[in-house]
């Protein structure tokens, strides 16, 4: 054997060795590279949201690896990891192809058929998967061996509703490399989370601080707990007992408007009782739950209880409860509605009965007529009590033309009654409709002043309707005026209207009239008033009607100096009486001094009386001594004269 040949024998031993060297290797460098994996969380909301509204919020997981062959493949399956206490079913949540990833040679399959899925994008049909063991599954493949790269998702579905299980579900994304040659590979995973917010009510429902500008406590009558009307205004007897006279419905709200507990305290000054239903005395304590409702209970005493309610952040206003006495003490009665018609008429008396210490009676009312052929009945029959208006109101038929006294008692039987009304006179119309009265309710008015315009309508004897409506009482047109009126001012044209029954300042409404509200118009001068009688008249009723009322203008110069002129005289009239009264301090001061005068000359006289007597006396001395010195001498010169002669 040649050289050569030798070395061409060894040369091909070592090729073929070579060769078989590199077939042994071959499968282990066809396995699929390890992915990466990126996580991003996501979030959805605590209502029912669009699915597609929620896509961009999702928790998604890119997976990027490279496939040697395009018969590798990388498995992505979805499991749940941890959920909240109260959580969805994994049925409930979608985990969705969303877009690839770079790599335009990727493929991704349903992971359960052959279909090949290239999408760029999200659409609105996007191919999704129930999560689960054997269904939360996708394939990633390559159109080439290389990179590639797809994302993928995890929402809510749309048309499952939340509220009641939000929180964070954790779930875990596993993906297995997968070789044509040598089956499954190596496994990644990474977790991801999709949190499940609270809506924004639902947040604010949550939180438990109080919003004092929210809290409630409404006074109620009865049982009654209502706490968007004003407080019930109660007068209840006094008598002991267990019936819940009133109730103070307590309410306690977060700043969105959800109920939460609070505590309160309960005070009571005066007569009564406040409770819980179990528990009554004087001063309370509970554990608010948002929505308390608080007993007030008659202790036997009359009088009027202040009642204070507060909670931790807010004390409310006192309540007020009324207890009267058992029986009344007064009462005073009025007629609302003076002409009636035959037939049911309501509110026609009013009574205000109060007990002995001026506390409103709410007890149980009569009223009984003197002739009940003509209205009423002479049997007593019970009023209304009104709570808020704080009166008894009756009713009364009328049963024929005439007019008859009605009496309010506060009790079934005349004879038990306590106190009694003075006698109410009520008349009953059966008139027709016969003729129409324009008037205004005063003769002047200063410009743009507040004015009522009434139209009366009387029956043939002149007398006043009852309260009722007549149709066609005016001519088409209604009323009109010479001047037009001031803004505001109601519309006149009306042909048919309703008659007030009553007198009411408060809804300016006056017995037997309509009455029309209107502003004078702002200059001076006369405002006249027109209409014509309609068909709704009695024929002879149908004429022209007119009223006149004066607008005066105070503002002009005859009006200033009158004025001017008055204030002058009322100055004068003042410095006039001013003067007066410094003259009559001068008398006054004078008088004084001429008291002070004539006590000082009375005591100058009766220092002189004394001066003078002591003169006298002293005279009289002087006197009587003289006459004995005189008396002496003329008996010495008659022994003289004696012994002369001798």
């Amino acid at each position: 054997m040649s050289k050569t040949t030798f070395f061409k024998r060894i040369a091909l031993t070592a090729i073929a060795a070579l060769g078989f060297g590199m077939l042994s290797v071959a499968p282990s460098q066809a396995a699929p590279g390890t992915p990466t994996l990126t996580a991003t969380a996501g979030t959805a909301t605590g209502g029912t949201a669009a699915g597609a509204s929620e896509t961009s919020t999702s928790a998604k997981i890119s997976v990027v690896g490279l496939l040697e062959s395009t018969a590798d493949t990388y498995s992505v399956a979805l499991f749940r990891k941890s959920a909240p206490t109260t959580a969805l079913e994994d049925s409930a949540f979608r985990f969705f192809y969303l877009e690839s990833v770079t790599y335009s040679n990727t493929r991704v399959d349903s992971g359960t058929t052959a279909m090949e899925l290239k999408r760029a994008n999200y659409t609105a049909s996007f191919d999704s998967k129930i999560v689960s063991a054997t269904n939360g599954r996708y394939v990633i493949k390559g159109a080439a061996a290389g990179y590639v790269g797809a994302k993928f998702g995890l929402m809510v579905d749309s048309a499952t509703s939340r509220s009641d299980y939000t929180g964070d579900y954790v779930y875990t994304i596993q993906v297995t490399g997968f070789s044509s040659v040598t089956g499954a590979g190596t496994t990644t995973s990474a977790d991801i989370t999709l949190t499940i917010n609270k809506t924004a009510a639902a947040a604010a429902a949550a939180v438990s601080t109080i919003d004092p500008s929210k809290t409630k406590a409404v006074l109620n009558e009865g049982t009654g707990t209502d706490t968007t009307t004003a407080d019930a205004v109660v007068n209840v007897v006094a008598t002991s007992a267990t019936t819940t006279h009133a109730t103070i419905q307590v309410n306690t709200y977060n700043a969105g408007g959800t109920e939460k507990p609070e505590s309160i305290t309960v005070t009571l000054t005066g007569p009564g009782l406040v409770g819980d239903g179990t528990v009554f005395g004087k001063s309370l304590k509970l554990a608010g739950d948002g929505s308390t409702s608080i007993q007030v209970r008659a202790d036997g005493t009359a009088g009027t209880a202040s009642i204070v309610v507060a909670t931790t952040t807010v004390t409310h206003p006192a309540k007020s409860v009324t207890f009267y006495a058992l029986a009344p003490s007064t009462v005073s009665a009025s007629v609302n509605k003076p002409v009636i018609s035959v037939g049911d008429n309501t509110d026609v008396v009013r009574a205000t009965f109060k007990d002995a210490n001026g506390n409103i009676w709410g007890g149980d009312a009569y009223i009984y007529a003197t002739d009940d052929a003509v209205a009423g009945d002479e049997d007593p029959v019970a009023c209304d009590y009104d709570a808020t208006d704080q009166r008894h109101e009756c009713d009364i038929s009328g049963l024929t033309k005439g007019t008859t006294t009605f009496t309010v008692i506060d009790a079934d039987e005349v004879a038990d009654a306590t106190v009694t009304s003075a006698a109410l006179s009520v008349r009953v119309s059966t008139g027709v409709a016969s003729s129409v009265v324009l008037s205004f309710n005063k003769a002047t008015y200063a410009p743009g002043e507040k004015a009522q315009l009434r139209v009366s309508v009387l029956d043939g004897e002149g007398l006043s309707m009852p309260g009722v409506t007549i149709t066609n009482a005016l001519a088409a047109g209604g009323i009109t005026t010479s001047s037009a009126l001031g803004a505001n001012s109601d519309t006149t044209t009306a042909v048919t209207f309703a008659l007030s029954g009553s007198t009411s300042s408060a809804s300016n409404t006056n017995a037997g009239h309509k009455t029309y509200v209107v502003y004078m118009p702002a200059t001076a001068g006369a405002v006249t008033v027109s209409a014509t009688g309609g068909t709704g008249i009695a024929a002879a009723g149908r004429v022209a009607l007119t009223a006149t009322a004066t607008v005066v203008d105070t503002s002009n110069d005859a009006s200033i100096a009158a004025a001017e002129a008055a204030s002058d005289a009322a100055a004068e009239a003042i410095d006039a009486a001013n003067a007066a009264t410094d003259a009559a301090n001068l008398a006054a001061e004078a008088a004084d001094a001429a008291t002070v005068a004539a006590e000082e000359a009375r005591d100058a006289a009766d220092a002189a009386t004394a001066a003078v007597e002591a003169l006298a006396t002293e005279v009289a001395t002087l006197m009587a001594a003289l006459k004995a010195q005189i008396t002496t001498l003329a008996n010495t010169v008659a022994k003289i004269a004696k012994k002369v002669k001798a």
